[in-house]
Parts: structure tokens; C-alpha cells; sequence
């Protein structure tokens, strides 16, 4: 594992895509933690307040190098096979990524709202410290 992305396990969005992402990568470059776990994100020095500006991604060889929100929506994409290509192509076009930021902001912001809200925490079953079925 090379990246930890941290996501919140009740959105629907959010877990869709951690099972988008779990099913593209097999856990070859990354696993998960939902934010809901914060015995696990104060082992990375992130709080639930840290949380609420949206996923974050981690460079586990260099835990100090993170993305978060936009960013880290763009650089899990830039990471996946063939991603850098679109990554490069939208960040290109003019006025595009500023949409995003502000696109990535709205969803953040509502997506309980837009997307409901799960009764129970998504656990990946491709966790950080193992302890989960790796499949």
C-alpha cells in the first residue's frame, strides 16, 4: 500500500466510489479509512474537524505529503491507470479547475442531502492496519 484515503463511511457517494476504487485497484495502491474512525485518523494526527473539508489522501511514504477535497479527488485519478491523462487534460482547460473546487465544495457540503446518508460506517475491506478481511 502506498496512499491512505480517508473518506466518510456514511455518505453513499463517498462509499460507492471507496468500492469503485476497491474494485479498480484491489488494494494495490491504496487503502481506507473512514472518518468516522478516530482512534485510527489520531494515529495520523487528523481530527474530525480536519474531516469536514472533504477526503483526504496521504503519501504513506511521506505522511506529511497530503491532499485534501479537490486535490485529492484528482490526484487519486492522476494515480489510477491512464488517470494522468485525464487529470492533465481537465486541469488544461481554462476556468476548469476552479469549477471543480467549486463543484467538489457543493457535493461535500450536501451530500447527505443529495446522496442519503447510510445507517451504518462502509469498513473497506482493504483497511489500513490489516486487521480487516483483505479480499
Amino acid at each position: 500500500m502506498k496512499y491512505t484515503v480517508i473518506y466518510d463511511g456514511q455518505c453513499n457517494l463517498c462509499v460507492t466510489l471507496v468500492q469503485l476504487l476497491e474494485t479498480l485497484d484491489q488494494g494495490k495502491l491504496f487503502r481506507y479509512i473512514p472518518m468516522q474512525d478516530e482512534q485510527m485518523l489520531s494515529q495520523w494526527g487528523i481530527t474530525a474537524q480536519d474531516c469536514e473539508q472533504g477526503m483526504i489522501l496521504i503519501d504513506n511514504n511521506d505522511p506529511l505529503k497530503r491532499w485534501q477535497g479537490s486535490n485529492a479527488a484528482e490526484e487519486i485519478g492522476r494515480l489510477l491507470p491512464l488517470g494522468n491523462l485525464f487529470v492533465e487534460a481537465y486541469r488544461a482547460l481554462p476556468g476548469m479547475k476552479w469549477a471543480g473546487d467549486r463543484f467538489y465544495e457543493q457535493i461535500r457540503d450536501h451530500r447527505y442531502t443529495l446522496f442519503g446518508k447510510r445507517g451504518d460506517t462502509y469498513q473497506s475491506a482493504y483497511c489500513v492496519d490489516d486487521s480487516c478481511n483483505i479480499k
